[in-house]
C-alpha cells in the first residue's frame, strides 16, 4: 500500500468505526464530521454516516478531509471514542454492584436510537432508545433485545387529499449501523425457534450503543418460507397471527440470543408485553438445564425479572384467542414439564374461563415480582385496571408501582444551548444532571442570551419546516404558495406525536371562528406546526391527521397552521428545539407519560398541557402551563368540550399575553424567568439518568440479588 492509500485506509476506517456505534448520535461534533463531508449526501441518506461512507467511497473521503483540513478532529473524535468505550470511573462502577458482572437484559418490541435505524414508532421505542444511552453513559451494563425490521415502520405521504398513504421501503442492512454477530466458525449465528408445524431461522445482528449493546434478531434466512422471512419485515404489521410470532421471535428467541452470544444476564427487564415470552423461555431452561421443578423455575424467573407497562388503555394490550396462543405455547409448555392448559392460564384474566384470552401483559404482571408504570399517575390508572387480577388485595395494594421516565438529555438537547449550558453551569455539567442544586444556577444566565439562543433555533425551525413544505408541494405537483409559510416573530406552538384519537390534535378546531381570532390577531398572531403519523390500520387516527393536514386550505390559516409529513426522531428533534411552547392533549388519564415535553425542558420550550402523564406530577404553576384543573368527565364528548374550552382560555389570557409582554429592549421577561423555573424545577427529575439510577436502586438490584418483594406501590 503507497503512503496516499496508507493513509486513506486508516482515515477510512476510523471514520467506519465512528459511524458503527451510535455514540456519534449524541455527539454533535462528530455529527458535524460527517455533515461536512458532504451536505448533501448526509442530507439524502437521513443523516446516516454509515450509508455517506458507501456512497461517497474512501478515496473521495480522503480527499475531502485534506481539503477540509478534518484529519485532527477525526483523530480526537476516534480516540474519545475508544476513551469512552474503555472507562472504568462510572456511576455503575459504584452503584451497579452485581449488574457490572452479569448485565441487565432488556427487551422492547421497539428502539428509538436514530431515524437513520427506523426501527421504532413512537414514543415506546424512542423511550427505550433513551435507556440504553444513559445506561451507557451511566456504566451500567444492558443489553438490548429486538427485531431488525427490514421494512422499518411505516413512511408517511399525505396525498392530495390530506389522507396518509402508507409507504414501506426495504432497509439494506449494508446501510445500516448494525454488524453480524459471527460465530466461531466466522459465519453469521443462526438458530431456530419453534412456531407451530416449524421451526423458524432468526440471523442475529448486533448495534453499539456507546457502552451499551443491542441484539436484533432478523428472519430473513433461506431456510425460511418467503411467508416467514417476513415475520420481521414491519414493525407492528399483519394480523394476530403474526402479532404473537413476532413476540414467540423477540421473547423466546430473544432470549435464546443472549445465549448465543454468551451473556448470562442477571436481570430481565421487559419494556411492555410484547417480549413476555421471555419469561416462560427462561423459566424452560432452567427447568431443562438446572433441575428447577416447574413452579421453582417460575418463581425464580419472577424474582429476577423487571416489567415495565406503558398502555393505559385497554384495548392496548395483545389478547389472543386460546386456538391461537396455544399451539405457539405448547413447545414452551412441554419445556416446563406443565400442562399447556396451566400455561394458558398464567396469561388469562379469568382463571375460571377456558375460553378467555391469552394477554401477555398479564403473563408479564404475573412473572414478575416489580412492575411499574411510566408516571404517578399512569401508576394509579395501572392499579385500577389490573386490579381484577389481585382479588385479595384493595386497589391501592396492587403491586404495581412508578418510574416516571426521563429523556436522554445529550440526544434532545439542542448544540446552542448545550455551549450555553457550559459557560453557566460548567464544563462537566452533563454530569451532574440529575442534582437539583446544578439546575438553581440556571437562575444566573442572562435573560438576553437565552433569549438570542432561542431566536436562532427558531429561525432553524422555521426554515427547516419550509424547505418540508417545499418537497411535499413539488411531490403533489401544486405550485408554491405566494408568501412563505410561518412567521419568525409570531408565537408559535407545536404538536408533534403518534396520531392517536385520545391525542385529540384537533382540540383547538372545535371552534374554528375562536381559532381565526387567535390565530390572526394583527397584534399578537399564534400559528401552530403539527406532525405526527398513524398506525396504518387505524383509520381514525388517519382522519384525525387528514383533518389536521387539511386545516392548511383553509385561507384563514393559510401558512399559519402547517403540517409536517412523514414524523421521525429527526422532524420531533427540530419541533422540540424551535418552537416556543409545547402543545399537549391528551384525554386524561390516558397519557402514560408523554415525555415529548420533557425534551422541551432544557431547549428553553414552555409546556403547555392536560395535567396527564409526567406534567401532573411535573407542573408547579410557574414552570409552564396548565390545561384545565385535571377535572375528568365521564362523558368524553363532555370532557373534549370544557378541554377545549379551557385550551382557549389558557392561550388567550396566559400564553398569549405574557410572550408578548416586552420591555425596552425587547424581551420577554416573565416569559424567560418562566424558562429559567422550568429548568430549575423540571431538569433534573425527568431526564434518563435520574430514570436509570431508580431502575437500577428499586428494580435491578433487588433483582439480582434474587430479592422476592416487589417494589412498593406509589
Amino acid at each position: 500500500m503507497n503512503e496516499l492509500s496508507d493513509g486513506t485506509f486508516h482515515i477510512f476506517q476510523k471514520l467506519h468505526e465512528l459511524a458503527q456505534n451510535l455514540w456519534w448520535s449524541w455527539q454533535p461534533e462528530i455529527r458535524g464530521i460527517f455533515r461536512e463531508l458532504d451536505p448533501d449526501i448526509w442530507r439524502l441518506a437521513h443523516h446516516n454516516p454509515v450509508a455517506l461512507l458507501q456512497r461517497v467511497g474512501p478515496e473521495e473521503i480522503a480527499r475531502r478531509v485534506q481539503d477540509l483540513e478534518m484529519q485532527t478532529r477525526i483523530n480526537q473524535a476516534h480516540r474519545r471514542l475508544q476513551q469512552y468505550l474503555l472507562g472504568s470511573d462510572s456511576w455503575g462502577t459504584t452503584h451497579a454492584g452485581p449488574i457490572l458482572a452479569f448485565p441487565v437484559a432488556y427487551f422492547s418490541a421497539e428502539f428509538g436510537l436514530h431515524q437513520s435505524l427506523p426501527i421504532y414508532s413512537g414514543g415506546l421505542g424512542v423511550l427505550a432508545g433513551d435507556h440504553l444511552k444513559s445506561m451507557s453513559d451511566l456504566g451500567v451494563p444492558v443489553v438490548g433485545v429486538g427485531l431488525l425490521y427490514h421494512q422499518g415502520y411505516v413512511h408517511q405521504l399525505i396525498d392530495e387529499n390530506g389522507w396518509q398513504q402508507d409507504l414501506y421501503e426495504p432497509i439494506a442492512a449494508a446501510e445500516l449501523p448494525v454488524e453480524p454477530v459471527l460465530g466461531a466458525d466466522g459465519a453469521q449465528v443462526r438458530f431456530p425457534v419453534e412456531l407451530p408445524e416449524r421451526a423458524v431461522y432468526v440471523r442475529l445482528w448486533r448495534v453499539g450503543v456507546g457502552r451499551s449493546r443491542l441484539i436484533l434478531l432478523d428472519a430473513r434466512d433461506d431456510a425460511n418460507s418467503p411467508e416467514d422471512q417476513e415475520l420481521t419485515a414491519r414493525l407492528y404489521g399483519g394480523d394476530q397471527e403474526t402479532r404473537i410470532q413476532q413476540e414467540i421471535l423477540l421473547g423466546v428467541g430473544g432470549f435464546r440470543a443472549l445465549r448465543h452470544v454468551g451473556i448470562k444476564p442477571s436481570v430481565l427487564h421487559l419494556n411492555e408485553g410484547h417480549s413476555a415470552f421471555a419469561l416462560l423461555e427462561r423459566a424452560r431452561e432452567l427447568v431443562e438445564q438446572e433441575g428447577f421443578d416447574p413452579q421453582g423455575a417460575l418463581r425464580e424467573v419472577a424474582a429476577t425479572s423487571v416489567f415495565t407497562t406503558h398502555t393505559p388503555v385497554d384495548a392496548g394490550h395483545d389478547r389472543f384467542r386460546p386456538d391461537l396462543a396455544g399451539p405457539h405455547l405448547e413447545p414452551l409448555a412441554r419445556g416446563l414439564g406443565l400442562p399447556l392448559k396451566e400455561v394458558l392460564l398464567l396469561g388469562s384474566e379469568r382463571p375460571d374461563d377456558i375460553s378467555a384470552p391469552f394477554c401477555p401483559t398479564v403473563l408479564a404482571l404475573k412473572l414478575t415480582r416489580r412492575t411499574n408504570a411510566v408516571s404517578a399517575l399512569h401508576g394509579r390508572v395501572s392499579r385500577k385496571m389490573w386490579h381484577g387480577l389481585y382479588p385479595s388485595r384493595t386497589e391501592e395494594e396492587v403491586p404495581i408501582g412508578h418510574i416516571t421516565n426521563g429523556i436522554h438529555v445529550r440526544t434532545w438537547l439542542s448544540t446552542d444551548m448545550h455551549n450555553l449550558f457550559l459557560q453557566y453551569l460548567g464544563p462537566r455539567w452533563l454530569e451532574s444532571i440529575s442534582r437539583p442544586d446544578l439546575w438553581s444556577r440556571a437562575e444566573k444566565m442572562p435573560d438576553a442570551e437565552i433569549w438570542e439562543v432561542h431566536q436562532v433555533l427558531k429561525a432553524r425551525l422555521i426554515t427547516f419546516v419550509r424547505r418540508r413544505l417545499a418537497d411535499r408541494l413539488e411531490r403533489l405537483g401544486l405550485p408554491a404558495p405566494e408568501r412563505e409559510a410561518l412567521d419568525p416573530e409570531a408565537l408559535t406552538l407545536g404538536f408533534a406525536r403518534r396520531f392517536a384519537t385520545y391525542k385529540r390534535a384537533d382540540l383547538l378546531f372545535q371552534d374554528l371562528d375562536r381559532l381565526d381570532r387567535l390565530i390572526n390577531d394583527p397584534h399578537r398572531p399564534v400559528q401552530i406546526i403539527y406532525a405526527g403519523k398513524a398506525h396504518p390500520r387505524d383509520t381514525g387516527g388517519k382522519a384525525l391527521a387528514q383533518r389536521v393536514a387539511n386545516i392548511e386550505r383553509d385561507p384563514r390559516f393559510h401558512g399559519k397552521i402547517v403540517f409536517v409529513e412523514n414524523y421521525s426522531m429527526h422532524v420531533g428533534r427540530q419541533l422540540v428545539e424551535g418552537v416556543d411552547v409545547w402543545l399537549n392533549t391528551p384525554r386524561r388519564p390516558l397519557e402514560a407519560c408523554g415525555t415529548s415535553g420533557e425534551k422541551c425542558i432544557l431547549n428553553g420550550v414552555l409546556n403547555c398541557s392536560i395535567l396527564d402523564g409526567w406534567w401532573a406530577e411535573g407542573y408547579d404553576g410557574g414552570n409552564g402551563f396548565a390545561v384545565g384543573t385535571g377535572e375528568i368527565h365521564g362523558n368524553p364528548d363532555v370532557q373534549d368540550a370544557r378541554d377545549a374550552l379551557a385550551l382557549f382560555e389558557v392561550l388567550e389570557q396566559e400564553v398569549v399575553p405574557l410572550y408578548y409582554d416586552r420591555d425596552a429592549s425587547g424581551l420577554p421577561r416573565g416569559w424567560i424567568q418562566r424558562i429559567k423555573r422550568a429548568m430549575r424545577t423540571l431538569a433534573w427529575r425527568y431526564n434518563a439518568d435520574r430514570m436509570v439510577m431508580d431502575y437500577v436502586k428499586e428494580c435491578y438490584l433487588p433483582a439480582a440479588g434474587g430479592e422476592t418483594c416487589r417494589m412498593p406501590a406509589s
